[in-house]
């Protein structure tokens, strides 16, 4: 989106499995339509995309994968984040990822200050998407982001995402893809 001095938002989606196309990378991309719809270049990183290195602030050197998440962030003027429940929290490939924003304490923006995130769960019952959606907004509190007023959980036992983009559900879709467009207003109103 390009506000009225020609200035285009940034979004960034993060989230998936290590299973290609998998139903929480669907929900990112639904969501990330959202964004587009609104006028916003967006990039994903997801799957493979996300097999770092465990995070190690010691450890100055990362690699070209860990490389590209943090110089997306950084110059993202919003996120939106996708993970499925594990056992009721944030995936260990998703929460990795996450560790890696603290590349960015010593930026005149650190970590996600004044970013609106769009946070989404997709796990099988509502226990574990409920769940995992609080530990994602707990950890966007910690990294100084904002997150959207609407988040979702997604119990994929009821909802399911198809390979072409569509959603069992229209009433989730339509949420998702809220997401995408409150993370775009926000970020307008900020950069």
């Amino acid at each position: 989106m390009r506000d009225d001095r020609g200035v285009t938002v940034n979004v960034v989606g993060i989230g998936g499995s290590l299973r290609t196309d998998s139903q929480s990378e669907r929900a990112l991309r639904i969501a990330l339509d959202g964004a587009e719809r609104a006028g916003a270049k967006t990039t994903v990183i997801t799957g493979a995309d996300l097999v770092l290195p465990f995070y190690d602030p010691a450890e100055p050197e990362r690699s070209p994968a860990a490389y590209r998440l943090v110089e997306e962030l950084r110059n993202a003027d919003g996120v939106v984040l996708v993970s499925p429940g594990y056992h009721g929290t944030v995936s260990g490939l998703v929460k990795n990822a996450l560790d890696y924003i603290e590349d960015l304490r010593e930026d005149s923006r650190p970590y996600l200050d004044g970013r609106a995130v769009g946070c989404v769960a997709a796990a099988r019952g509502w226990q574990a998407a409920v769940n995992t959606l609080t530990s994602l907004r707990s950890i966007v509190h910690a990294l100084r982001g904002w997150p959207t007023p609407l988040g979702a959980a997604v119990n994929s036992a009821h909802v399911r995402f198809g390979a072409d983009g569509d959603c069992s559900d229209d009433q989730v879709a339509a949420s998702l893809r809220t997401i995408g467009l409150q993370v775009v207003e926000f970020a307008t109103s900020r950069v």
